[in-house]
């Protein structure tokens, strides 16, 4: 029996993989998803100097009080899109996708989704 445990290694393993392969640079930083059962957050980072430019989650005043779940599709849709709002305001317009190790497909498909609708490019 696979346990919650063994899951959670093969997606960081799968991280460590993706991330060998991708770096966010001053030009064009990565936006990294992180989702748990309850949450889901985005940051968009600049890995040549280790900073966070811009982050947003289920767990921002602007959104929690719109959300009954944060850990749903809807909740993701809306996090992409105030995570592109608030990178356009800073001057990212384009950015490299870290998936962080999950499947390209429902929470983090929507986010993604929900950033380019909003503008941002990758």
């Amino acid at each position: 029996m696979i346990t919650k445990e063994d899951r959670n290694l093969a997606r960081k393993r799968r991280h460590l993989r993706v991330r060998s392969r991708i770096e966010g640079t001053a030009q064009r930083p990565r936006l990294n998803v992180f989702r748990s059962n309850k949450h889901i957050y985005a940051q968009v980072i600049d890995d040549i100097t280790g900073r966070t430019l811009v982050q947003a989650s289920t767990l921002d005043k602007e959104l929690r009080e719109g959300l009954g779940n944060g850990g749903n599709v809807e909740a993701a849709r809306k996090v992409g899109e105030l995570v592109a709002k608030r990178a356009l305001e800073k001057g990212v317009s384009t950015v490299v996708f870290d998936r962080g190790g999950y499947l390209y497909h429902g929470r983090v498909q929507a986010l993604a989704d929900a950033a380019r609708e909003a503008g941002l490019q990758f």
